[in-house]
């Protein structure tokens, strides 16, 4: 009697289990249909409008890419300079804070987060590039081997040694989230005390795009000073250019704040200038040391 009591029992859960199955899987087909018909009802325009805010999330990292491949693959980072990323993260980290002053549009906002997380990314691999010729006996002391084979005693460089001299030139990656949280604090108090001041929340968000407006002036520099674009990706330029030529129409088209569409244009022509360098220099590199060198 029992064992038919539970066989009954467990036919009936098992009933039920498979109902409500079926009703979760109808209810999940049904709104996977929902969400295709949503998808097939958009206009040219809309479906345009979406694909474009994706392409300003992520395009702005492309470039990064074969650069950072570029400098793993090589195990050098000496023709790169890191100050492109330094101007990247601390446009980036004010322009989430002009946010807060002035909404402007999502995507753009998103973006600067993942911006954010690429440079850092980027750094780390520098880092860690250039460390890898530094023989370290313990946390206080580096020591390096010359040219000539001798063991040289090297200090380490920190954040919070505040010697303007090695300034984003630091030994230890720690050291770069420190300058960046430390830059981030001190904005952001400003900013919340200054919410209210129209003009500054303006100087802000103009002071955000100049400085990524002049990301391609340090690489710009750095050519120059070795007489060779040899170590810089070059299909990072070229993912450059297109990008901010998008941009830029982006900008114009979605009446983004004028700041941002001026320093565009900025920006594209200073990429045309490496552009230029890149045609310019195209005589043989002499390798360039992959000691601290931005």
């Amino acid at each position: 009697m029992f064992t038919i009591i539970t066989f009954v029992n467990n036919y009936s859960i098992a009933s039920n289990f498979k109902s409500l199955t079926n009703k979760s899987l109808a209810a999940v087909v049904t709104h996977m249909d929902w969400v295709s018909d949503e998808w097939r009802e958009l206009s040219l325009p809309e479906l345009l409008s979406y694909t474009a805010s994706a392409g300003i999330i992520f395009g702005g990292v492309l470039p990064y890419v074969p650069q950072y491949k570029q400098i793993k693959d090589n195990d050098s980072c000496g023709g790169f300079s890191t100050y492109v990323c330094l101007a990247l993260l601390l446009a980036n980290i004010l322009r989430i804070l002009f946010w807060f002053g002035r909404h402007f549009e999502t995507p753009l906002l998103v973006q600067s987060i993942v911006m954010i997380i690429a440079m850092i990314l980027l750094i780390e691999l520098c880092i860690r590039t250039n460390n890898k010729d530094l023989l370290i006996p313990n946390k206080n002391r580096f020591f390096i081997e010359s040219s000539d084979g001798n063991v040289c005693n090297f200090q380490p460089k920190k954040f919070f040694d505040f010697d303007v001299r090695y300034f984003w030139q630091w030994t230890d990656f720690i050291s770069y989230i420190e300058f960046l949280a430390t830059f981030t604090i001190i904005t952001g108090v400003l900013i919340y005390i200054m919410l209210d001041v129209s003009i500054f929340v303006e100087a802000i968000g103009f002071l955000s795009v100049f400085i990524e407006a002049l990301l391609g002036a340090p690489q710009l520099i750095k050519n120059y000073q070795n007489k060779s674009t040899l170590g810089m990706s070059k299909l990072m330029v070229f993912m450059w250019t297109f990008g901010d030529v998008f941009k830029t129409s982006y900008f114009i088209i979605r009446q983004a704040p004028v700041q941002f569409w001026v320093c565009g244009l900025l920006q594209v022509s200073i990429d045309l200038f490496i552009f230029g360098q890149i045609l310019y220099y195209r005589k043989p590199y002499k390798k360039v040391s992959k000691s601290y060198i931005h």
